[in-house]
């Protein structure tokens, strides 16, 4: 083996044996299907923010957002604040009354509050896409990784983060993931922080030249095409989905039934806000860097950024160690979002397909949640093979788009309105799932073009996400006498302090 590839060899083993050991450690405490579902409803605060930030900080976070802002410049800052913006959409609307419904998952939560089970069969199959959506540039990024770290071919990345998200979620379920998860945010940001500090020193002892002076001619295309109005549609596209979009991440939400009531719900989503906002520091210094040692990477390659700067800045042995540094953090990216996705995704098929009643047999709970979690992983994992060059940031803001088109309508009207009728919440499903949907297959089978076409359907929230929204509103009133008579009741149990009713 070449000497040149041991340092991202054995970041990979050494992040794989260590998700694996936290994740049998926390198979002690994994008994009951509550456990597996929502870690039994008792995951503290800290803990919390400390495993949505690594299950959220996905391949998009840690390969991505560098490559974009190498690539186009400044504009692509609205990626990393919309997706710490939406944690502060989700503080303010959504986190505690999301909590005291007593929900295991978004079809759950549908299904309590308009009694509907057609809801919540549409609510299933659009956490399944959406999940399956998301898990696709975590399987990218890792066939990336290994490409660019070892020389691997693109679809062993895909299998090995595969492979390790099974044995680790599949023992222990949710509550043996949540310590997994904590340990590989600060791993990733150790990962970023630490080269951070070395790269800068060379920049400085180099002479400090100014990145701005180091600008691409790519740097003066608009977010999507050129033309002012695209543009500044584009814009407006991009922070709709990535304010709104978070709220409607099953992976993210599902990790708000854990904390043990809405107080303490509200106080992890503001320590997720601090935690991001460290994280999103450290990506732009990487573009800034690498617009003077890595402009070459710009066509094409600009994922790799993150992997490749340290061995082209510095080299030799601390170069090896950093990039095998960055490596292990890459990882763990990956592995943490993909357990957190296939948590989602397992959750949802084991209630409403591996546990339904076939024939004279019947799974249990936790079989049921095994079962689903190797078809959550091993569906996606098929379909990332023949996709491995989409851009991983790109296929994570269409997922975006997607769940801020259908579940941030949907939760925020069925939180703060009590006329969504169930078959307004269908029909708006309908219009944004479909919208959306139809614009994600459009962009990922076709190349970008200029026009209004392209660009509308290259970010399709600015208008995907008001027909949703005006869809719900509009048929609910048309149909107000189907309003669930308990509506009035989960309302008040969704606003209720925990205190009040300790109280009564």
């Amino acid at each position: 083996m070449s000497t040149d590839v041991v340092p991202g060899v054995v970041a990979v083993v050494l992040v794989s044996l260590a998700t694996l050991v936290i994740g049998t450690w926390g198979l002690r405490i994994s008994r009951t299907t509550s456990d597996f579902f929502v870690a039994s409803r008792t995951v503290r605060p800290r803990l919390n923010a400390s495993a949505i930030g690594g299950e959220y900080l996905s391949a998009a976070s840690f390969l991505g957002v560098a490559g974009l802002l190498l690539t186009f410049g400044a504009e692509m800052l609205w990626y990393p604040i919309g997706w710490t913006a939406g944690y502060l959409v989700l503080l303010v609307l959504v986190a505690a009354p999301l909590r005291r419904s007593g929900a295991y998952t978004l079809p759950d939560f549908a299904e309590a509050r308009l009694g509907s089970r057609g809801v919540r069969k549409l609510c299933s199959v659009l956490v399944v896409a959406i999940g399956w959506l998301y898990l696709l540039p975590q399987f990218q990024g890792a066939g990336v990784t290994l490409r660019s770290t070892i020389g691997a071919p693109p679809w062993a990345g895909s299998l090995v983060v595969a492979i390790v998200v099974l044995a680790s979620v599949s023992p222990g379920g949710m509550r043996s993931i949540t310590f997994v998860q904590a340990f590989q945010y600060w791993l990733k940001l150790t990962a970023l922080l630490v080269p951070v500090f070395v790269l800068l020193a060379v920049w400085l002892a180099d002479g400090a030249a100014d990145p701005a002076a180091a600008a691409p001619d790519s740097w003066s295309i608009p977010l999507a095409s050129p033309g002012g109005g695209i543009g500044l549609y584009t814009t407006y596209s991009l922070i709709v989905a990535t304010f709104l979009g978070t709220m409607g991440l099953p992976h993210v939400v599902v990790r708000f039934y854990t904390n043990p009531d809405g107080r303490a719900a509200r106080r992890t989503t503001l320590a997720v806000l601090g935690l991001l906002g460290i994280f999103y520091v450290l990506p732009p210094v990487y573009a800034a860097l690498g617009r003077i040692y890595a402009p070459s990477l710009i066509d094409g390659r600009s994922d790799v950024l993150v992997l490749e700067l340290p061995s082209l800045m510095v080299g030799g042995a601390v170069g090896a160690v950093l990039t095998g540094l960055v490596t292990a953090g890459a990882f763990a990216a990956f592995l943490s979002t993909s357990s957190g996705l296939t948590i989602a995704v397992a959750g949802v098929l084991s209630q409403d397909v591996t546990g339904r009643r076939w024939g004279s047999r019947r799974l249990g709970g936790v079989a049921a949640f095994r079962v689903a979690a190797a078809i959550a992983v091993v569906v996606p994992l098929l379909l990332s093979l023949p996709a491995q060059d989409v851009a991983v940031a790109r296929t994570v803001g269409l997922a975006f788009a997607v769940t801020a088109s259908t579940f941030a309508p949907l939760l925020m009207l069925g939180i703060w309105w009590r006329g969504l009728t169930p078959v307004g919440a269908v029909a708006g499903l309908l219009v944004g799932g479909l919208g959306s949907g139809f614009a994600v297959a459009w962009t990922l089978a076709t190349s970008p073009s200029p026009g209004w076409a392209s660009a509308m359907l290259g970010q399709p929230a600015a208008w995907s996400v008001p027909a949703a929204f005006l869809t719900m509103v509009v048929v609910s009133r048309l149909t107000r006498d189907s309003v669930p008579a308990h509506a009035g009741r989960f309302m008040v149990r969704l606003h209720t302090p925990e205190a009040v009713e300790l109280q009564r």
